[in-house]
């Protein structure tokens, strides 16, 4: 399968739900330049509150994307991303799976607030997906999508 994914995980927890905390939460980006040379591949990026938003990266293969990708009739189809059962909102109604033709590229946005097993304190979580059918140049995801699907919510 011909296909670059760059999964964004920013979190954080309720000290950056406001004020100066929240500027550099709502700052941090949901697409960054891809290693040069990258086929086939998933490119990590996390960013969390305890490291002040400051993002880490690295490369690993296409084996757990966080999505279901497949080729069916030369084209990408790129099913839901994965839902983590511990996180809130809800979510029993899905967007379908978007089909890429070669070159087109898609950013699916999710979001949640899950709630700690020890401490009952809550912490949240943005998962950007950057999606590319084909070979991808460093800048691919720093443009406008082909595609997008929002299934942020609110999250009180």
């Amino acid at each position: 399968m011909d296909a670059v994914v760059q999964r964004v995980r920013t979190s954080w927890t309720k000290k950056s739900r406001g004020g100066p905390e929240a500027a550099r939460r709502n700052a941090a980006p949901t697409a960054f330049l891809l290693p040069a040379g990258l086929s086939c591949a998933l490119h990590e990026v996390a960013m969390g509150e305890s490291e002040s938003f400051e993002p880490r990266t690295w490369v690993t293969d296409l084996s757990d994307p966080g999505t279901i990708l497949r080729e069916v009739d030369g084209l990408l189809r790129v099913d839901p991303p994965k839902v983590t059962m511990f996180g809130m909102p809800r979510r029993d109604r899905r967007p379908p799976a978007v089909r890429l033709a070669p070159g087109q590229w898609l950013q699916w946005q999710i979001n949640y607030r899950i709630v700690g097993s020890c401490s009952g304190e809550w912490s949240y979580r943005l998962e950007t997906f950057n999606v590319v059918h084909g070979s991808a140049t460093p800048d691919v995801f720093l443009g406008v999508p082909t595609r997008r699907v929002d299934e942020r919510r609110s999250l009180r």
